[in-house]
């Protein structure tokens, strides 16, 4: 393969990668950050990336989201060394409807949508008709975010983000769940009205990610699933020692709980992915997200070739 590839006509998977043959390794669904920052705009090249990672066996594309890029120069250090106005983040229903139609198999995941800046009926009747294009393929991951100049941009409190989070969430599966809704909590009111369509799925399954303990525990009480933002191998194991306390004090069981935790190319090997996979193996992982943003990665081929190395060394762990 051509590393130096930048177009969709160069794009192409290695016969070694492009396989789909190890199905789902170790019976754990795996999937790949889509790197939005780093393949652009150009839709010829999103397209070759999503089709690749289904070559090769991935089985779901999470994205991340923000609604506004601020200005590094005016919100310095803020923003530093995370992103700028320079940073393209699609929106990421709209991204997906597009991915829904190139890539039918593949379930879409919101890794993770800021909620409490967007509203929520919105968000359901997005994910609702998401849900229909990807045939129940659909997962939203949720979180409050950290930036608070998008709050102020879209209107949204930041300081309740995390109490909103709860109600928004709850708010969700109902409207995902029953056609005609009545609902009166503190931010919303609902006065017998739904969605049309509904969703397949009902409701769409809803998992949150973080790192904070209060994000942990929020997650064993409410989410289907957690998605343990990077950190530190002390980090992760307070994380799992919060999760299985909350979950049990929750009397919830963590062998019905989806835990998805990412590993990123960036900085590491292939013996540090085993390590890591082994370990997150053990604590009862369902799902692995690959992460090749930060790679030094220039074209969709050269993210498409990490994915692959990634693949096969899980894969053989």
């Amino acid at each position: 393969m051509d590393l130096n590839a930048s177009s969709a006509e160069e794009v192409s998977v290695s016969s070694e990668v492009s396989t789909g043959s190890f199905g789902s390794p170790n019976g754990v669904r795996i999937g790949a950050v889509l790197p939005q920052t780093e393949i652009g705009n150009d839709l010829d090249d999103i397209r070759s990336y999503a089709t690749g990672v289904h070559q090769i066996g991935y089985q779901h594309i999470l994205a991340y989201d923000h609604v506004l890029s601020g200005s590094q120069e005016a919100h310095h250090p803020k923003l530093v060394n995370r992103y700028d106005e320079h940073s393209p983040f699609h929106e990421v229903f709209v991204l997906f409807g597009y991915l829904a139609a190139i890539v039918p198999e593949i379930e879409l995941v919101t890794g993770v949508l800021i909620l409490p800046q967007r509203q929520t009926a919105l968000v359901a009747k997005q994910a609702a008709t998401l849900d229909l294009l990807t045939a129940g393929k659909t997962r939203i991951g949720v979180g409050i975010g950290w930036n608070d100049i998008e709050y102020q941009g879209l209107g949204e409190s930041f300081g309740n983000r995390g109490k909103r989070l709860e109600e928004q969430m709850d708010v969700l599966r109902t409207l995902w769940s029953d056609p005609i809704v009545s609902y009166a909590g503190t931010w919303h009111t609902i006065d017998h009205a739904g969605l049309a369509p509904m969703p397949v799925q009902r409701p769409i399954p809803l998992w949150i990610g973080g790192s904070a303990d209060v994000a942990v525990r929020r997650a064993a009480r409410l989410a289907d699933g957690f998605f343990p933002n990077s950190g530190s191998q002390e980090t992760y194991e307070r994380i799992m020692g919060i999760l299985r306390d909350e979950l049990q004090r929750s009397g919830r069981d963590l062998a019905t709980f989806g835990i998805e935790p990412r590993i990123s190319v960036a900085g590491t090997s292939p013996d540090d992915w085993k390590r890591s996979w082994s370990w997150w193996r053990d604590q009862g992982a369902t799902h692995l997200t690959i992460n090749t943003m930060g790679g030094g990665f220039a074209s969709v081929a050269q993210h498409l070739d990490a994915l692959g190395e990634a693949w096969r060394t899980i894969d053989a762990t």
